[in-house]
């Protein structure tokens, strides 16, 4: 898998969160292989698996488990790099949310969001992937909390959505959560992401200036990387989110990102992979993901993944990693990871 990058500025108030926690952050950034340094440019890229690990061994260290969301409280739109003045001036936040969709290679590559609407609700789901895969509580807190304050920079502070869900269990403690979100919690759902009105997508922006809009895409076009493409990290973010959703085909992925199937096989392969390769690879990390998460039934976790039969899941399971389901996650149980 290529090496996933983030830019230095998704650690926007690392520093303010860890000093007032009583970390040593210098210390921290050390031990994940990155220098205090590369704070001083919010442009620059590191590998997104630093960052999460970073954010992680924070919570850990300082024994809090909100560490992730204290980061994304005071996020501005300032902080989307590049695209934030095109933000700012979107007519909506459906606008707002296809633009992040559009340019998302300027600001985060690892970042997933699909908009789902259901009648009058919509689901905005987030799904961070890294290389090598793993579940992090605090990126995906801080990239949920980062969604919440887009939102509410273009629907106004009082704006408050139907539920925050999230699929990791709840901390011993909510008040931060409750504080930021104001909203009904979720947590051990079956996504990531943020509940809505479908309205609220299409409420006028009253910041939004059409000419204002035109320069700044002008701006964001000129730039060198505005037109790069990553087909394969594309189709992976894809999958991470469609998969669990029963919406995983060749079919419905290549429409997802504007393409017919066959341009897209052809960008596969010329990437070195194909489709089913890359169904397995996700499948591999969401898997491990879910089989830790003792919320979740071996049936379940087939449905997840795509399986209708569940044996058809342990005869995957056990091709995979040696052994069945059940014996995997019951030997985890006994032996769990540090």
């Amino acid at each position: 898998m290529t090496t996933m990058m983030v830019r230095a500025a998704g650690l926007t108030n690392y520093l303010e969160v860890a000093r007032h926690l009583g970390l040593n952050p210098q210390q921290q950034l050390r031990d994940v292989g990155l220098s205090l340094t590369i704070l001083d440019n919010p442009e620059q890229r590191i590998p997104t698996a630093s960052a999460l690990l970073l954010l992680e061994n924070a919570a850990k260290t300082s024994q809090c488990q909100s560490f992730g969301l204290r980061m994304a409280e005071s996020r501005q739109l300032a902080d989307f790099g590049a695209i934030s003045l095109l933000l700012t001036h979107q007519a909506t936040l459906r606008d707002a949310l296809a633009t992040i969709a559009r340019y998302r290679h300027l600001v985060n590559e690892s970042l997933a969001i699909y908009v789902e609407e259901q009648g009058k609700l919509v689901i905005l789901r987030e799904e961070i992937l890294s290389d090598p895969p793993m579940a992090s509580r605090q990126g995906i807190e801080l990239a949920i909390g980062v969604l919440f304050r887009l939102c509410s920079a273009l629907l106004g502070a009082h704006w408050r959505p139907l539920s925050v869900n999230f699929t990791h269990d709840a901390p011993a403690e909510t008040q931060v959560h409750r504080r930021v979100f104001g909203c009904q919690l979720e947590f051990g759902s079956e996504f990531n992401g943020i509940v809505c009105l479908a309205a609220d997508l299409d409420k006028p922006n009253p910041l939004a200036d059409p000419a204002m809009a035109r320069h700044a895409e002008r701006f964001v076009e000129s730039l060198p990387s505005a037109s790069e493409q990553t087909t394969l990290n594309e189709v992976r973010k894809a999958i991470y989110l469609l998969l669990p959703m029963g919406r995983a085909s060749i079919e419905q992925i290549a429409l997802s990102l504007g393409l017919n199937v066959r341009t897209l096989q052809r960008r596969l392969e010329d990437g070195g992979m194909t489709f089913s390769e890359l169904i397995n690879e996700v499948r591999r990390g969401l898997v491990v993901r879910y089989m830790e998460n003792p919320r979740y039934s071996l049936s379940q976790i087939a449905d997840l993944l795509g399986y209708s039969v569940p044996s058809s899941f342990t005869r995957w399971f056990s091709s995979q990693f040696g052994q069945t389901p059940a014996s995997w996650r019951n030997e985890r149980l006994k032996h769990p990871p540090a």
